[in-house]
């Protein structure tokens, strides 16, 4: 992977109108972990209107549900899942605010539309790399949802996380230029 740019969570609104889909970036910052179950609570708590287990506006949200961590690791494999099984949240999600996502594989034209209109992204993991990405996570911490283990919330910092841009702020999909 070609790494085009070093960019931190805070600095979302520098830099993530200028990043293309296909380009590669090290993200350093604040992620949320949120797998299926943990989504389907979140989507509750905004349709019932209850209190969100972390501010949406400006969040990322990692697709993923780290393993128990090793002795002196914050944090055991963290590899991504397959983004398309949270696409029925997504584009509401973006509406809100939230700044990017981070999984695996295409997602759906809903969800590139709402990445498009609200200038969010979709950043990609690497599949299998679990191990790996684990190794640019140094803080983990429970915040949400802890009965869903694995797939509990999870506020983690990662340094210079390896991703490539799947979907750009422009709504460009980095998938729809591999097809061609």
């Amino acid at each position: 992977m070609t790494v085009d740019l070093r960019v931190t969570t805070d600095e979302f609104l520098s830099w993530s109108r200028t990043v293309r889909a296909g380009e590669g970036i090290l993200l350093s910052g604040t992620v949320f972990t949120a797998r299926d179950a943990a989504h389907k609570r979140i989507f509750a708590a905004v349709k019932n209107g209850d209190p969100l287990p972390f501010d949406i506006k400006g969040a990322f949200i990692y697709y993923a549900g780290p393993t128990p961590a090793k002795a002196g690791l914050p944090v055991g494999s963290c590899g991504p899942t397959t983004s398309s099984r949270m696409d029925i949240y997504a584009p509401t999600l973006y509406r809100m605010g939230l700044s990017a996502t981070i999984g695996k594989g295409p997602r759906s034209e809903k969800v590139r539309e709402a990445i498009g209109e609200s200038g969010s992204l979709y950043l990609c993991a690497v599949g299998g790399a679990g191990a790996l990405a684990a190794q640019r996570i140094t803080s983990v911490e429970v915040i949400a949802y802890d009965d869903l283990g694995c797939e509990s919330v999870k506020r983690m910092t990662v340094s210079d996380l390896p991703l490539f841009v799947g979907i750009d702020a422009k709504g460009n999909s980095a998938f729809a230029e591999i097809k061609k």
